[in-house]
C-alpha cells in the first residue's frame, strides 16, 4: 500500500513512538488534508496535540470495535500482531500496515541490503553503511536501529542499510539482499511463542532476493536451506574469522586488534557487513580497512572508563541469555562482574548456567523481575560462582562495585529487555553509566544515521 491510496480512507495510527511521529508527517506531507485519528497513552496526549493540531488523539489503547471502525491502521512495530484486538479487527475487514510497509512500496527501486537477527544487527547495518561510505557510495542507515525509514522519505541514496527487527521483517517489500545475523529465541511475548518468533523473523527471506546468513549456525541453516540464492559468512570458504584476522577465505584481510569494536562476535558482524558488500557488487577488501575507524554503537560492549580501580562496560542492549554470554566471551581472562536480569518474558538461562558454571573469575549479580529466577537456576546447578541478589537496579551496580576486585570489569549484560524498571536499553544504560560516575547522556547516539557519502 502506497500513501496515496490512503485517500478517501479511514485511517488511525497506533503509537506515539518514534515510527508512528515518522508515519504522521510523511502521510500529511503527501496528504496534508487527510483526517487522521491517532491512539496513544495518556502521557502522550498533549505532546500529540502539539505535533499536530489536525490529529484526533485518543488517550488510551483501543479495542477491536475501536480499531473495525477504519479501513487502515498505521500500527507501530512495538505493538504485536497477534493481539487479540488486531486479529479481531483484521478478520472485519481493517488493513493494518506500517510505516516500513509504506517506505518500502513507496521506493520500489531502492537498492537495500536488510539486517535482522536476535544479536548483531544494529552493528552488522552499522558497519555496512560505514564500509559503504568509505568507498565514496551514498548510503542511507536506517530502520529499527534509531531513524525510522519515513522519516527519509523523499530522500535518495546509492545503497540503503537498514535495520529490521522481528516485528518489521515481515513488512518489507521485496529487496536486494537480506541477512540474518544470528537467531535465537526473543520477544516470546510479541510472537507468542517461538516458534513463530522464528517463522517471523525468516519473513525477510521471502522478500530477499539474495539472501546471506550466519554460515555457524546450524538451526539457521537448516530453516533457509530452500532458499533459492542463499549465501554464508563465517565459514572458511568465504568472510571468516581466524588465526588473529578477518579472512575471505584463505587471505588475511584485517587484523583483529586494530577492530574498534570489541570481542569475536563483533568481528562475525564485520564479516557479515563485508559479506553483504560483495554480494552487492562493491569491493569489500578494499572497503576493510575502514573498520579501524567504525565508532561502536552506543548500550553495546560500550566502554565508559575506569572508576574506582574497575573497568565498566555497558551493554544494555543485551536482551537474551546469548548475548550475554558473548558478551563475557569479549573480557575472558579478566575479573569479571556481570549484572543480569530485567523484564521477565520467559526465557531458558540454562544453557546461560551451564557455560558459566564452571567459569573462572565470575561474579554475577542479578536484579530485576526475573532476577530471582536467574538466581534460582544458578543455585539448582549447584554452581560455585559468587551470587548476589539485589533489590533493584541501583542496588545491582553498588553491589557489583563493592565485589569486584581492583584491576576487574563491572558488566551490565543484563539478557532481558528493560522494561520492568525502565522505559527502554538506552535509559537502563545512561543510569548504568551515571550509577558508575560517568556522564549519562555523552554516551548516547549513533553516529551515521541517515543518508551520507558521496553525491
Amino acid at each position: 500500500m502506497r500513501i496515496a491510496e490512503l485517500v478517501g480512507q479511514r485511517v488511525a495510527v497506533w503509537g506515539f513512538g518514534r515510527e508512528g511521529r515518522a508515519a504522521i508527517r510523511a502521510i500529511h506531507a503527501q496528504l496534508p488534508q487527510l483526517p487522521l485519528a491517532l491512539y496513544c497513552n495518556e502521557a502522550e496526549a498533549t505532546a500529540a496535540r502539539e505535533f499536530d493540531a489536525s490529529l484526533t488523539v485518543y488517550a488510551h489503547e483501543p479495542d477491536a470495535v475501536a480499531l473495525s471502525a477504519y479501513d487502515v491502521v498505521v500500527k507501530s512495530p512495538g505493538i504485536s500482531a497477534y493481539k487479540p484486538a488486531v486479529t479481531t479487527a483484521q478478520a472485519q475487514g481493517t488493513v493494518f500496515t506500517s510505516g516500513t510497509a509504506l517506505w518500502f512500496a513507496e521506493n520500489p527501486g531502492a537498492r537495500v541490503i536488510a539486517v535482522t537477527g536476535t544479536k548483531g544487527k544494529s552493528t552488522t547495518t552499522a558497519f555496512a553503511a560505514h564500509l559503504a561510505r568509505a568507498l565514496g557510495v551514498r548510503t542511507a542507515l536506517a530502520g529499527n536501529i534509531g531513524l525510522p525509514l519515513l522519516d527519509l522519505q523523499g530522500q535518495t541514496a546509492e545503497l540503503w542499510a537498514v535495520e529490521l527487527s522481528s516485528f518489521q521483517t515481515g513488512e518489507a517489500g521485496p529487496l536486494e539482499l537480506g541477512v540474518i545475523t544470528s537467531l535465537y529465541e526473543e520477544h516470546l511475548d510479541w510472537h507468542g511463542s517461538r516458534e513463530r518468533y522464528v517463522a517471523d523473523k525468516l519473513k525477510l527471506g521471502g522478500a530477499s532476493r539474495t539472501l546471506l546468513v550466519n554460515g555457524l549456525q546450524a538451526t539457521l541453516l537448516e530453516h533457509t536451506a530452500a532458499h533459492p540464492r542463499r549465501l554464508v559468512f563465517g565459514t572458511p570458504e568465504g568472510w571468516h574469522v581466524a588465526a588473529g584476522a578477518i579472512r575471505r577465505g584463505e587471505q588475511a584481510v584485517f587484523d583483529l586488534a586494530a577492530l574498534a569494536a570489541p570481542g569475536l562476535h563483533n568481528a562475525l558482524n564485520a564479516c557479515a557487513a563485508l559479506a553483504a558488500l560483495e554480494a552487492t557488487g562493491f569491493d569489500a577488501v578494499e572497503a576493510a580497512p575502514a573498520l579501524a575507524d567504525f565508532h561502536p554503537l552506543p548500550h553495546r560492549l560500550q566502554p565508559l572508563g575506569e572508576r574506582d580501580g574497575v573497568s565498566w562496560i555497558n551493554d544494555s542492549i543485551s536482551t537474551t541469555p546469548q548475548a550475554t554470554l558473548a558478551a563475557l566471551d569479549s573480557v575472558a581472562g579478566r575479573e569479571v562482574t556481570v549484572i543480569v536480569g530485567g523484564h521477565d518474558r520467559g526465557l531458558d538461562w540454562s544453557d546461560f548456567v551451564q557455560a558459566t558454571k564452571d567459569r573462572a573469575h565470575l561474579r554475577i549479580v542479578t536484579q530485576g523481575a526475573n532476577g530471582p529466577r536467574i538466581a534460582q537456576v544458578l543455585r539448582q546447578a549447584k554452581t560455585e560462582l559468587p551470587l548476589g541478589e539485589a533489590g533493584d537496579f541501583a542496588d545491582a551496580v553498588t553491589m557489583a562495585r563493592i565485589v569486584t576486585p581492583e584491576g576487574g570489569v563491572v558488566l551490565l549484560s543484563p539478557g532481558a529487555p528493560s522494561f520492568d524498571q525502565f522505559r527502554d536499553y538506552a535509559e537502563r544504560g545512561r543510569r548504568f553509566a551515571e550509577l558508575a560516575g560517568f556522564d549519562g547522556a555523552a554516551i548516547a547516539g549513533i553516529d551515521g544515521l541517515g543518508i551520507a557519502g558521496a553525491c
